[in-house]
């Protein structure tokens, strides 16, 4: 089937008893059983539900693996797949990263002995000459948030394979729409599902999905004994974002598009990061492994002052200021002060990320009216 058909019924049957079309809500805690361990395939709602088992399926789905696991948030799906490890080993990682995943990896993680490296991961060669021993895990964005670096999957998937090592892939910004990982060799591919798979802001939640058993029994166990789940409620309104994944993904990618060309050819934006761009660092990477180039976008301003860069983000009237991203409505932000606060200034600066940087999520409205917003806030 192609993917507008899967999207649409991945993970829902008729519901047995009434013929509904959705899945229901199952809105229970527990589960009454016949005698002592005689039961439905149901005991207790951290460990089962139907609508999160629907939704799990939806997600292996959509990623073409077998298995999908749902978290109550997307860093509680990267803290399960960090749970895999033990003291002392060693994770390499990519030095463009989401905020969120730099400060669990840093202030939770490393005070149990994990040992994290930090790369430039548009260059697999980076990555083969960080690998020790100890290396068990290598865990990389694309495109990454929030400078829009490429990395090549298949290029790093071989590396892993050759050492032994497990790659996860944060697909988060790509959506399984356009880039799917496992296809390409990861071992594990990670979304918060908050972001395009929900697509509406109305939730917040994670996925992991996975080809191998044993893996997803190592990472349903930590599911259950964490009891980072969503709720029922959650799994819902996931299960219906996705059936209209792709077409919000075809408007990101046009609206993209557009509001990147016209960020280039503004005369007050000194640099957009978009990887449709020809000369963007590995355009052909990014042409080769995904079906499109997405609707997340960042920019810098000529007048690079933070006077100037906190007038644009406080004068757009469509473009909403806030955290998160892929709903179906724009969204403005500045990593600096608020997604990617919690990485060390000089970090962030010796990353590219500079002070003045500001991202997009492009949402599924007119193109014009977002242009003619933008053009009131930067000026032309």
């Amino acid at each position: 089937m192609k993917k507008a058909t899967i999207f649409i019924h991945a993970g829902t049957e008729p519901d047995p008893s009434t013929g509904a079309i959705m899945t229901p809500i199952y809105q229970t805690s527990t589960y009454v059983q016949e005698a002592p361990g005689v039961n439905k395939g149901y005991e207790y709602a951290r460990s089962q539900n139907p609508t999160r088992f629907a939704l799990e399926a939806a997600f292996a789905a959509i990623e073409n693996g077998k298995y999908g696991l749902a978290f109550s948030s997307g860093v509680a799906a990267t803290d399960a797949v960090i749970k895999l490890l033990a003291p002392g080993d060693e994770v390499i990682a990519g030095s463009d990263m989401y905020g969120g995943t730099y400060r669990l990896f840093t202030k939770i993680f490393e005070k149990f002995g994990i040992v994290f490296k930090y790369v430039n991961m548009q260059h697999a060669q980076t990555i083969q000459e960080a690998i020790s021993p100890n290396t068990k895990l290598i865990w990389t964005e694309t495109p990454t948030n929030p400078l829009m670096n490429i990395t090549d999957i298949a290029a790093v998937a071989a590396i892993a394979k050759a050492n032994n090592i497990l790659l996860c892939v944060d697909n988060t910004f790509a959506s399984p729409y356009l880039q799917n990982p496992l296809d390409l060799g990861a071992d594990i591919v990670m979304h918060s599902a908050t972001k395009y798979l929900g697509g509406h802001s109305d939730v917040i939640q994670g996925c992991l999905v996975m080809n191998d058993t044993n893996l997803r029994d190592q990472l349903y166990f930590i599911q259950k004994s964490s009891g980072a789940v969503p709720g029922p409620q959650d799994c819902f309104l996931v299960l219906r974002g996705i059936k209209t994944l792709h077409v919000r993904m075809q408007r990101h990618c046009e609206n993209g598009a557009k509001i990147a060309q016209y960020l280039r050819a503004n005369p007050k934006v000194a640099k957009v990061y978009w990887p449709g761009f020809e000369d963007h660092p590995n355009h052909d990477i990014a042409r080769k492994q995904m079906s499109g180039f997405g609707g997340m976008i960042s920019f810098e301003l000529k007048n690079d002052s933070a006077d100037e860069t906190r007038r644009v983000l406080s004068s757009t009237k469509i473009f909403a200021l806030a955290e998160s991203l892929g709903g179906v409505e724009s969204l403005i932000n500045h990593p600096a002060t608020m997604t990617h606060a919690s990485i060390p200034r000089e970090e962030r600066i010796k990353n590219g990320l500079s002070d003045h940087l500001i991202r997009l999520s492009v949402g599924i409205e007119d193109a014009d009216d977002l242009m003619a917003d933008l053009s009131q806030a930067i000026g032309e």
